[in-house]
């Protein structure tokens, strides 16, 4: 089981694979070598481990393919782990919406003046209209200007659902409004277990226009992420500190740096031994590329002049933690275009506490206080690197929460409203259908859960074309887009959409990615694995 840190977010996602692995052809001696290291990496207790097992499955050798687009480009998810409240994020405003709204949540709900109303550019589909919490006010600027779109109603799907075929019994994810299991199915398209995750599907794309540096193209902020795994890519953990390497400031003499470095990249006799020294140093010596690219890169820009913190903010820990890995992010594109010369990259963020069961208003508005100044501060930051048209951030999370209030706090949902951020997206637009707020509503399975109208898959395909993935490869990155008729939900302008990358060619040894099968009957599982002050 994964265990977690204060805030809720997994810090371990070591879990015992449950698909079905299937060995395609005879591994070759390389395969053999990057499998056995993998697991000699994970299995070492240094923080450069993940480091290991990154590079055990990327090797320094992939020829630098045309991108179609040779510009640089890269994506960040930002997870909420816990199910975000999207109906304290986003507060119905119309007058007979918030009436409805203050009903239902009775205690908790936000007053009717303190919403930041938004007026889209082509309205509001669907029931009502919305506007911002009061603590997105910088977003919410973002969202006037025209470089931040909401996107209403997103949810796991296996297909189109009404609520009519949803009580049939219609097909639907497995295990419905359980944490472990719908974060996999957000990242990955299968619950827990699955082996890739659509953002690691999307990097295997990229691997070969960024040459010898493609280890540096799926890269975690927030440790061990299932949706960074590819079937080639393998991620590249950091800090919100930066790059893990070896720390000679805590040794007394520089000679103990050194000794270390040749233990770990000592030949010695033994397949196992040879390709773990392999590996070790290669690790070594990317962690220091990468460290001296962010070094030169940072030189030129103060990435965290960003970032304005309102003095009463500065000792959040929710604010510290996202900006701490916002910064490090905007530091990685900085070195990964300039000094590297990357052009695709795939970013993982994750901020936890989300799972707001009881003290909703006093947990929640701490950590929409950090979005606002992480995003808002990470698309300054883009924009003075010159790259905001070229870097797409967007949120992502367990699930959604239920409309009806049980006192302090809400249940777990389903659907939910995100945001997208950046230059190339169509801002200040509501993409999707707004929903009915109603209880028992056309929307409604049950206690105000939300049936999602549109998918991860169309949500990931569509980030995937942004980033180049051919229409045709779509399915090799969201396994149900094929059961939707819009593969694009039109988060991008045509002109914007890059030429298809080449598809990889695949490895010898290959992993079904089949979501699993679907449950039968409306599921009731509501797994908490988080700390009390989450709520579980």
């Amino acid at each position: 089981m994964s265990t977690t840190d204060d805030l809720g977010a997994p810090t371990d996602a070591d879990h015992t694979p449950d698909r079905t692995i299937d060995v395609t052809g005879v591994q070759t001696r390389r395969q053999f070598l990057r499998r056995l290291t993998l697991l000699a990496g994970v299995g070492a207790a240094a923080p450069w481990a993940m480091e290991l097992a990154a590079l055990a499955g990327v090797s320094g050798e992939a020829a630098a393919a045309a991108t179609g687009d040779d510009e640089y480009r890269a994506l960040v998810c930002v997870f909420l782990y816990g199910g975000n409240d999207q109906w304290n994020t986003f507060v119905p405003n119309d007058p007979d919406g918030h009436a409805a709204y203050a009903a239902a949540r009775n205690g908790i709900a936000r007053s009717l003046g303190e919403v930041l109303p938004i007026s889209p550019r082509d309205g509001f589909a669907g029931a009502g209209s919305f506007g911002f919490a009061p603590e997105l006010a910088r977003l919410k600027g973002l969202f006037d200007t025209g470089d931040a779109a909401v996107v209403a109603n997103v949810g796991t799907l296996v297909t189109p659902l009404d609520k009519a075929a949803y009580a049939a019994g219609a097909p639907r994810p497995p295990q419905l409004f359980s944490h472990n299991d719908q974060q996999s199915y957000w990242q990955a398209g299968a619950v827990e277990g699955a082996a890739s995750g659509w953002g690691g599907r999307i990097a295997d794309f990229l691997l070969d226009g960024n040459g010898d540096h493609s280890l540096f193209t799926s890269i975690s902020a927030s440790g061990n992420a299932i949706m960074m795994s590819g079937r080639n890519a393998l991620q590249y953990q950091v800090s919100s500190r930066g790059v893990t390497t070896l720390r000679t400031d805590q040794f007394a003499a520089d000679s103990i740096d050194v000794g270390l470095r040749d233990i770990m990249a000592a030949q010695r006799p033994g397949l196992f031994s040879s390709a773990y020294a392999d590996t070790s140093r290669r690790a070594l010596q990317a962690a220091d590329d990468l460290a001296a690219a962010i070094d030169a890169a940072s030189a030129s820009i103060d990435v965290a002049s960003f970032f304005d913190v309102d003095p009463a903010l500065e000792n959040s820990g929710p604010v510290r933690n996202l900006r701490g890995q916002m910064e490090t992010v905007a530091r990685l594109i900085a070195a990964g275009r300039d000094e590297l010369g990357l052009k695709r990259q795939v970013f993982f963020v994750g901020l936890g506490g989300f799972d707001n069961h009881s003290r909703l208003m006093a947990d929640h508005v701490p950590l929409l206080q950090a979005l606002d100044i992480g995003l808002a501060g990470f698309h300054r930051a883009t924009t003075a690197l010159g790259v905001a048209d070229r870097v797409t951030t967007f949120t992502a999370s367990d699930f959604g929460r239920s409309l009806l209030s049980n006192g302090d706090g809400t249940d777990h949902g389903w659907g939910g409203h995100h945001l997208v951020i950046g230059g190339s997206v169509r801002g200040n637009r509501v993409f999707g259908t707004v929903p009915e707020v109603a209880d028992d509503g056309p929307s409604d399975v049950g206690q105000g859960r939300l049936l999602p109208t549109i998918s991860v898959d169309q949500y990931a395909a569509t980030f995937g074309r942004w980033l180049g993935v051919g229409e045709s490869d779509l399915t090799a990155i969201a396994p149900n887009i094929g059961n939707f008729s819009d593969r694009d939900i039109g988060l991008f302008d045509a002109g914007s959409i890059p030429e298809p990358l080449p598809t990889p060619v695949p490895s010898t040894t290959t992993t079904s990615i089949s979501p699993g099968p679907p449950t039968t009957a409306p599921p009731t599982t509501q797994h908490c694995p988080y700390p009390p002050e989450g709520g579980g």
